[in-house]
C-alpha cells in the first residue's frame, strides 16, 4: 500500500519537469527559512515567558517584604495614635 522507491522517483521526476530545478531549489530554501524563523520565534517566546515569570515572582516577593516591614511605594507607614489626631 505504501510508496516504493521507484514510485517516489517517478513522482520526483514529474515534479522536476513541471516546476524546474531552479524553482524547486527556491521553494526548498524558502521552506527551510520559514522553519528556521519559526524555531527562532518559539525560542524567543519561551525566553520572554520565563523572564516575565521570574520578574513577576521577584515583584511578589518584594511586595511581601514591603508589606511585612510596613513600607509602601510612597515610603514608610506611620501609625497614628489617638493622641496625634
Amino acid at each position: 500500500m505504501g510508496f516504493g522507491v521507484t514510485e517516489l522517483l517517478i513522482i520526483l521526476a514529474i515534479v522536476l519537469v513541471l516546476f524546474g530545478a531552479k524553482k524547486l531549489r527556491n521553494i526548498g530554501g524558502d521552506l527551510g527559512g520559514a522553519i528556521k524563523n519559526f524555531k527562532t520565534a518559539m525560542k524567543d517566546e519561551e525566553n520572554t515567558t520565563t523572564t516575565t515569570e521570574t520578574e513577576n515572582s521577584e515583584k511578589k516577593q518584594q511586595a511581601q517584604l514591603d508589606k511585612d516591614s510596613g513600607t509602601t511605594i510612597e515610603g514608610t507607614v506611620e501609625h497614628k495614635t489617638k493622641d496625634q489626631v
